[in-house]
């Protein structure tokens, strides 16, 4: 094929504003994706967009079971069950209780409208 340009599970996109660190997720267009160093804004930076994540931020008071739809709320930068007004970005890669911080995540790398 000569027009593969690459498998898509990294993808090299230009940092935000206040540029961005590695680990950290980030909300580009209609695609999420978890950075994979630091770079300052305005200049290229490569995102997972998708795979398993360990220790990402979640929304407290939710429970998670293992492969429960997951959302990501751009206001706070977490992972939720809550659909309203959020992305679908993956599922949960295992359960995680409701006084947890984090959670495990599987991203799907499907670029969506907010629900």
């Amino acid at each position: 094929m000569i027009n593969f340009k690459q498998p898509g599970d990294s993808v090299t996109r230009t940092a935000p504003s206040g540029g961005v660190t590695s680990g950290t997720f980030y909300k580009i267009g209609q695609l999420l994706m978890c950075a994979a160093a630091d770079v300052a804004v305005g200049l290229p930076f490569v995102g997972k967009t998708y795979g398993c994540f360990s220790a990402v931020p979640k929304t407290t008071s939710e429970a998670w079971t293992e492969g429960a739809l997951l959302y990501w709320n751009n206001s706070t930068h977490k992972f939720t069950t809550t659909s309203s007004g959020n992305m679908l970005v993956g599922s949960a890669d295992v359960a995680a209780g409701a006084s947890d911080t984090t959670g495990d995540v599987r991203l799907d790398g499907i670029a969506r409208a907010d629900s």
